[in-house]
């Protein structure tokens, strides 16, 4: 394995779990890194350097960070994210991969791009539902900026240095084993 593999890998699994805050940003982060010619995507994924693509997923990108601040209508999104988060973060870690056999690319794509995703979605799901209880949704906007923040930043980070953005998702999985495990033993 080269070190280019590993790097890209590192993006991957970096953009997956930013993913897990916002679906289209780090797409469309993705997708402005491939236009500029910062990150160069296998080439069936060539596409999503186009205009048109771009132009697309920043849409999508507005109109997901926008409606992640109506309160109730951020809990539907919730519903849906989950499984879209999974999907997305598997998308995103097979455009980074190159020069890995099928079995290996798929295998990384499913279990760290999807998982990653799904995890981090999850938690930030449980979140909001948690603040919506608590809170009657009053708090859910500022539970939204900093999931959006950090959705930002972990794609900045992802595409500028990958290696970093693993170790971030390290940690971020550490807080998410931790909030976890004290909810856990207070339900018990």
């Amino acid at each position: 394995m080269t070190f280019e593999t590993i790097i890209s890998i590192c993006l991957g699994i970096g953009l997956s779990a930013s993913v897990g805050f916002r679906v289209f940003l780090p797409l469309f982060a993705l997708s402005l890194a491939s236009y500029f010619d910062v990150w160069q995507l296998n080439e069936s994924w060539q596409w999503i350097s186009n205009t048109t693509a771009l132009i697309t997923l920043g849409a999508a990108t507005l109109v997901e960070i926008f409606a992640y601040f109506i309160p109730y209508i951020d809990n539907l999104l919730d519903g849906i994210a989950v499984p879209l988060a999974a999907l997305a973060g598997t998308a995103i870690m097979l455009s980074t991969l190159a020069d890995l056999s099928p079995v290996i690319t798929w295998s990384l794509a499913i279990i760290a791009g999807g998982g990653t995703a799904a995890a981090v979605a999850g938690t930030s799901s449980a979140t909001r539902l948690a603040s919506t209880v608590s809170t009657g949704g009053i708090a859910n906007p500022i539970v939204s900026t900093i999931e959006t923040g950090t959705s930002i930043v972990m794609s900045i980070i992802s595409i500028f240095i990958p290696a970093l953005a693993i170790i971030l998702v390290i940690i971020l999985f550490f807080i998410i084993f931790k909030l976890y495990k004290k909810f856990k033993t207070s339900k018990t």
